[in-house]
């Protein structure tokens, strides 16, 4: 595999990661309203559902793969679309207040991610876009999607450790963040394509 899939593989990774989603803004609005200590059980709920998730897509793309090959050049112009929308959604974005959850329990930050689509999309797309072309057994898939739920978890603990300090400065600064992440994404979507 190039030098250059695997880093546009973790280009892509961080910054579909980092971005605002539904398990980092909960994650934040948790933390910042409850602490980590009263939050812990739903942080972990949340990292658990994380590698599930994953581990369900490499599944996915593993049987899609053997089953219906030809399916997996389509999946990748799919995949580069919904990158494309992922882009001008964050470039074009505001940031907004959710609510905070009346609870902070296990189950639901692990169902929240199995109702979260974002990382299915991410997972599926990270495969058929930089991986699958190079090496489509499961064990690589699975590690592959195992690296991704680890860049995930180490985003979501990222916004949990810097809690407010990062509300407050996306805030401040959301529309050059945005910009330069949907930038980025970009050049993503040229190296999945090329």
């Amino acid at each position: 595999m190039p030098t250059y899939v695997i880093g546009n593989f973790l280009i892509y990774c961080i910054v579909n990661a980092f971005t605002p989603g539904p398990g980092n803004i909960l994650a934040l609005n948790t933390v910042t309203n409850y602490g980590w200590k009263k939050g812990k059980p739903l942080f972990l709920g949340i990292f658990t559902g994380y590698y599930v998730v994953q581990i369900l897509c490499a599944v996915f793309v593993y049987g899609v793969s053997m089953f219906l090959p030809n399916l997996m050049s389509v999946l990748k112009y799919v995949g580069a679309a919904y990158i494309l929308w992922l882009t001008i959604h964050i470039a074009i974005g505001k940031p907004h207040a959710e609510s905070a959850e009346k609870s902070a329990s296990f189950l639901k930050g692990f169902m929240l991610q199995f109702v979260n689509v974002k990382i299915y999309m991410f997972g599926i797309t990270a495969l058929t876009g930089y991986i699958v072309d190079f090496n489509s057994s499961f064990a690589v898939l699975l590690f592959f999607e195992l690296v991704i739920a680890t860049i995930g978890t180490i985003a979501t603990g990222t916004w949990i450790g810097m809690g407010v300090l990062i509300q407050k400065y996306y805030l401040k600064h959301y529309r050059i963040i945005n910009v330069i992440l949907a930038l980025t994404l970009i050049e993503c979507i040229y190296s999945m394509l090329r």
